[in-house]
């Protein structure tokens, strides 16, 4: 999608903090981070919201692709005593760029949910 903020940090025509890619995903640091630690995990094929994943299973492995490996990256973190993965979905849910993406965060700064 030509006019998406995540399509464009992928096609590397905006600049980001790059922790990991590969030819699924592609994972960076968030530049309003609410954690010590606060990457997005953003697939490269342009999916609006988790609304778009439906019973087809189209994006089944992409989808476990990444759930599989935010683990792997908090471990990298240092993340050892645990994480948060949020993934926002519509405006009602808070989400702002509209491609789906998941939020990983830990730290001593974590916020509560209080």
């Amino acid at each position: 999608m030509s006019d998406c903020l995540f399509c464009k940090i992928v096609a590397g025509e905006i600049p980001s903090k790059k922790v990991y890619e590969d030819d699924k995903v592609f994972v960076f640091w968030d530049i309003a981070p609410k954690a010590d630690v606060h990457l997005l995990l953003i697939p490269k094929v342009h999916i609006a919201s988790l609304n778009e994943l439906d019973e087809s299973g189209e994006h089944d492995e992409l989808i476990a692709h990444a759930m599989k490996l935010l683990p792997r990256l908090a471990k990298e973190q240092g993340l050892d005593n645990g994480f948060r993965t949020i993934i926002n979905t519509g405006r009602g849910g808070g989400q702002v760029v509209f491609h789906l993406h998941m939020h990983l965060l830990g730290g001593n700064n974590l916020p509560g949910f209080e």
